[in-house]
């Protein structure tokens, strides 16, 4: 074989391969073929190509598989993606290849049986019990396999991460990647982002626990369908009709996820997070003035609600959510409380749980806690009182029932407040599940989670404990008048 093309660069590898298909190659696919040459060349252990969709990223990572191949027979590759089939697919891809690249023809074995659909080994060197190219959906079991380049070709797919739970066990099955990769190993993931919560993401998403992005020191090429002047990258394909027909039918968070390679939530939620302000300031309550401060804003009023729930691992959670309303008329989502039990406590569910209220009330001096009564609420509010006593929290309970459909309660209480941008969040709630059932939650949906959105909704729509009402006997002053009164005397100064 001539030695020039024994040696020939991915880029040429992939020319060769489209003029042999009758088919030109785009600038946006040499671009990619050299990066991803040099990235690999250069040592980069850690690569994400993400480019939109139908850019031909997948067909072209298939063709740097089979370079791969060409330049070192005895390399091993495992491609993962979301199901075996989609998987399967690239390992055709990359063996239809080498049967007819004029580069790589001789690396077809002799024996029929290493020439399989998902998996096949190529002529080579070395005696390994693995094969060259091996195809593995993302949930099948990867124990036993060893490679040294792991491509996750769209392992994140609406079906792997359209729920909190699928998003975590796709996070937990990728990383068991550095277990099958030998020592100096790469990975090289390929995709588009399909959720807010995307593996992709190039900050860390707080509200589900990350302290730093899922695939943080990752080369990274990202290839929109439109660069900073707002023209196709591949205008032959993408012309302006095509690109104004795509959002016309699909939609502008389709568009900004799957073309723009934004990671944001392409579900048509009801609530924008983007209308949220955020503080992190603490509640300070100045006991020579009587009044109640966060940061330098006086608080006027507050409202608390308690959405009581028991046995939580298996249903909904149980949420309280404290609201104080500022002397601006904006409210301030100070606090929310996911409520959990120690099972070492002796005490009951209903009373642990009544226990972490009443702190929680005696540290914020609520005046007044609301307590949804429909369900198991019912037997808690007796339970509650007798805790804030022995608390020593000034607190009146007030038992609640709703009777409206709680799709409209969360709709009713955040609509307006969202609308006139008054609503403030606290830092320490965006490590909750908060704002991720914020961008997720659609009304009547009964898979999206909204268990501090319904607790939240009740504190915003509960009559808060303002200024000009009178105070139950015993509980906290601070929501008093300040008002002056003049009182005629006799004395003479």
């Amino acid at each position: 074989m001539d030695q020039t093309l024994k040696k020939a660069e991915f880029r040429l590898f992939t020319v060769i391969w489209n003029q042999l298909q009758d088919q030109q190659t785009p600038k946006l696919h040499l671009h990619m073929a050299q990066w991803l040459e040099y990235a690999y060349t250069a040592g980069d252990k850690n690569l994400l190509l993400m480019a939109f969709r139908s850019a031909g990223k997948s067909t072209l990572v298939g063709l740097f598989a089979a370079w791969l191949l060409y330049q070192n027979p005895n390399i091993r590759i495992l491609v993962l993606a979301a199901d075996h089939a989609l998987a399967k697919k690239m390992v055709r891809n990359v063996k239809r290849i080498i049967e007819r690249h004029p580069l790589t023809k001789p690396l077809k074995p002799k024996d029929i049986d290493q020439w399989a659909a998902d998996r096949f080994t190529v002529t080579r060197d070395q005696e390994l019990r693995d094969p060259s190219v091996l195809a593995r959906g993302i949930s099948a079991n990867m124990t036993g396999s060893r490679a040294d380049i792991v491509i996750c070709d769209d392992v994140e797919v609406p079906n792997t991460c359209d729920s909190p739970q699928k998003r975590e066990d796709l996070r937990e099955r990728l990383a068991e990647i550095p277990y099958v990769l030998t020592a100096g190993g790469t990975q090289i993931y390929v995709g588009t982002p399909h959720d807010y919560y995307s593996i992709y993401a190039d900050t860390p998403r707080t509200e589900i626990g990350e302290e730093r992005c899922f695939l943080d020191g990752f080369k990274r090429l990202s290839i929109p369908l439109l660069d900073e002047q707002g023209k196709s990258v591949w205008p032959e394909r993408y012309t302006p009709d095509t690109i104004a027909e795509f959002k016309a039918s699909h939609g502008q968070n389709k568009f900004d996820s799957q073309m723009m390679l934004r990671a944001v939530n392409i579900k048509n939620a009801r609530l924008d997070p983007e209308a949220l302000h955020f503080y992190d300031a603490s509640h300070e309550y100045d006991s020579f003035i009587h009044q109640m401060f966060i940061g330098s804003q006086r608080m006027m009023s507050v409202s608390a609600w308690w959405d009581p729930s028991f046995g939580s691992a298996h249903g909904d959670d149980s949420v309280l959510a404290i609201v104080f309303i500022g002397q601006d008329g904006d409210y301030y989502v100070h606090h929310l409380e996911y409520l959990k039990i120690d099972p070492n406590d002796d005490a009951d569910e209903a009373t642990q749980q009544c226990r972490i209220v009443a702190k929680l009330c005696k540290e914020h001096r609520i005046p007044r806690m609301n307590i949804e009564a429909n369900g198991i609420g019912k037997f808690l509010p007796q339970i509650l009182r007798k805790e804030m006593d022995k608390e020593g929290a000034q607190t009146h309970v007030n038992d609640k029932h709703s009777t409206k459909n709680k799709s409209a309660r969360i709709l009713e209480a955040f609509d307006t407040v969202l609308a006139a941008r008054k609503l403030h969040i606290h830092k320490k709630i965006c490590e909750t599940p908060f704002i991720m059932q914020m961008r997720e939650w659609q009304p009547g949906k009964s898979s999206c989670k909204d268990d501090a959105l319904d607790a939240i909704a009740g504190a915003l729509a509960a009559e808060p404990y303002r200024i000009e009402q009178i105070r139950p006997k015993g509980s906290y002053s601070w929501t008093q008048s300040g008002k002056t009164h003049k009182v005629k005397d006799d004395w003479n100064v």
